[in-house]
């Protein structure tokens, strides 16, 4: 790497290398790195370069580990040129501290989300700044005294304190924080045990949740994740760190991912721009406040009085008379007027609205269960999609075992075996995801999706089912992107429906079954087509298989395209069959590009 200590200040680097003791694909640390990248942008002469890298300490350790981290880290960015390392988290900072005589020797250092209880314990590496938070134990008892009036007991729950980064201070801080409470400590439990002692806790206590990486069975997962399988059985309110764990907890003094993001980038923006790093004090960061979720708050029935002064309440909605004080009273008046009147129209509106959720509600289970259904027939290709990662990791593990058994292990070879364990794990995951997202009851939702992406998502996962049926698919994309607004899973499953119902209509072949699927841009609409080579539809029948209960098929319930019919038309688009001329039938699906 090329250190930076004899450039001047109008030819710094501009460039920063992120180290995050975490994963930047958790919640937490991919709001603090957006917050982070969000602020360099807005800076118009920044034009900074950013590297990062997630150095997963919640889960690795030790000196080995370490030291392949540093070979890595160094090999990787031999070439680059660093003008600023920035860590994140104090165990960041102390791995910075190790390595930096070795790896960016004159390189100034920002640090963030380092608490000011660990900072104290250490001497700040030279030419280096940074913001520290408050995360005390104290303040986390002082809120759930505000939400549990007359509390007894705490309960905390979370991983081992040694594996935890930001908050392994609180086991010191808990004899004299929590004087005069008596003390649970459900730390370190597999997940099931812990889902089992949160759902039986005595009145007056209070969970106060530090982080939980593991279910304690080999499984890992974002501690926002874990808080909610948690959350599912706890009979007790739960006080949260982070602004992250807000959906599921009371709430308490969190920190704001995005606070800490922009303070680092403050830093690192001023060091780029010619201020030397020790110049910038290291400062106390407004990154901690106390905020409340209102929604837990009537649950648990906990009175905005008495929260800790200067609390912020969220996610509750502002009453019409609170928004539009003056016009509320004017709308009052006229409909004092017109009372009998608007009352009737009322009522009717009412009834009709109810009548249209019910409906709604009707079609979203029916649909749920026609996903089922679907993925149901798809056992087979995903069995092959998750066969083939899984064969593939255990043929990398048995030859990495192999070549550590030798007199001179090839680190190089292994590297590449571990990167290739890493991308079938990803490979398997993603598969997993995708059929959880199907099979799940799930609230419509618009997204911008890519149709050609869909589309290869959906022939890559039927790929076995076909080959199994002896069906040859064929995918046609668009070469430019499809962006349409749409509820990604319901128009996958108008996509899979549409395939497998080609394929059942092939069924009786002996060969030349084929699926080819085209997508198209027909003017600010995006065109999907999906063609069988089998026997086509009936003339008089080709006018009702969009009809509910109207099916072609000896054995069919007739509901698969009268949903995907209502689901295209929820998202403004069309959906029609034809015959092709040289043979098999075509499905048609139009939907509005998202502009």
């Amino acid at each position: 790497m090329m250190p930076v200590g004899g450039l001047a200040a109008d030819s710094r680097v501009r460039s920063i290398l992120l180290l995050d003791q975490s994963d930047l694909r958790g919640t937490f640390y991919h709001d603090v790195y957006k917050s982070l990248q969000d602020s360099i942008n807005t800076d118009v002469r920044s034009h900074i370069t950013i590297y990062r890298e997630s150095l997963d300490l919640n889960r690795f350790s030790g000196a080995a580990y370490e030291q392949k981290l540093r070979d890595y880290v160094r090999d990787k960015y031999r070439d680059r040129p660093i003008g600023v390392i920035v860590a994140i988290g104090f165990s960041t900072l102390a791995l910075v501290q190790r390595w930096r005589d070795e790896l960016w020797p004159g390189i100034p250092v920002v640090f963030g989300l380092v608490n000011e209880t660990d900072f104290a314990r250490t001497d700040p590496p030279p030419d280096s700044t940074g913001g520290l938070v408050r995360l005390r134990l104290e303040d986390s008892i002082r809120a759930a005294r505000s939400v549990v009036p007359n509390i007894q007991r705490i309960v905390l729950v979370g991983d081992d304190w040694e594996r935890l980064t930001i908050l392994r201070h609180w086991k010191e801080e808990l004899p004299a924080a929590a004087a005069g409470l008596e003390v649970i400590e459900l730390v370190g439990l597999p997940m099931a045990e812990l889902r089992n002692r949160v759902a039986t806790l005595p009145d007056r206590s209070a969970i106060i949740y530090s982080a939980v990486y593991s279910d304690g069975e080999g499984g890992f997962y974002p501690p926002s994740i874990a808080l909610g399988f948690i959350a599912e059985t706890a009979n007790r309110p739960i006080i949260v760190p982070s602004e992250t764990y807000l959906d599921h907890g009371v709430g308490g003094f969190v920190l704001l991912p995005a606070a800490a993001g922009a303070d680092i980038a403050d830093r690192v923006v001023r060091i780029i721009n010619g201020e030397t790093a020790s110049s910038i004090p290291v400062t106390l960061t407004e990154a901690v406040r106390p905020i409340f979720n209102w929604r837990e708050m009537q649950r648990w029935k906990v009175k905005e009085a008495d929260l800790p002064a200067g609390s912020e309440v969220r996610f509750r909605d502002s009453s019409i008379w609170e928004k539009y004080r003056w016009q509320s009273a004017s709308v009052a008046a006229a409909i004092v007027a017109q009372a009998m009147l608007i009352s009737i129209l009322l009522h009717e509106r009412r009834r009709r609205g109810y009548a249209e959720f019910e409906a709604r509600q009707r079609l979203t289970e029916l649909a749920h269960v026609h996903r089922q259904a679907i993925a149901g027939q798809m056992s087979s290709s995903i069995a092959h999609e998750l066969n083939q990662p899984l064969g593939a990791i255990l043929t990398n593990a048995e030859t990495a075992e192999l070549i550590l058994e030798s007199d001179d292990p090839d680190l190089i070879e292994l590297k590449q075996i571990l990167a290739d364990i890493r991308q079938d794990d990803l490979r398997a995951s993603q598969v997993i995801v995708h059929m959880r997202s199907l099979v799940r009851r799930a609230p419509f939702e618009l997204k911008e999706v890519d149709a050609n992406g869909m589309m290869r998502d959906g022939f890559q996962l039927i790929s076995a089912q076909a080959a199994v049926r002896n069906v040859a698919i064929y995918l046609d994309a668009c070469p430019d992107p499809l962006r349409v607004r749409g509820d990604p899973i319901q128009l996958q499953q108008v996509l899979l429906n549409l395939i497998v119902n080609g394929m059942d209509a092939m069924s009786a072949m002996p060969f030349g079954r084929m699926i080819v699927g085209r997508t198209a841009i027909d003017g600010e609409r995006a065109l999907i087509s999906i063609s069988d080579s089998g026997p086509g539809i009936p003339a008089e029948k080709l006018g009702k298989i969009f009809d509910p209960f109207f099916s072609t098929k000896e054995q069919g319930m007739g509901i698969g395209l009268s949903i995907a019919k209502s689901i295209v038309h929820a998202h403004k688009g069309r959906i029609w069959a034809e015959n092709q001329s040289e043979g098999g039938a075509v499905f048609w699906v139009s939907l509005p590009l998202s502009r």
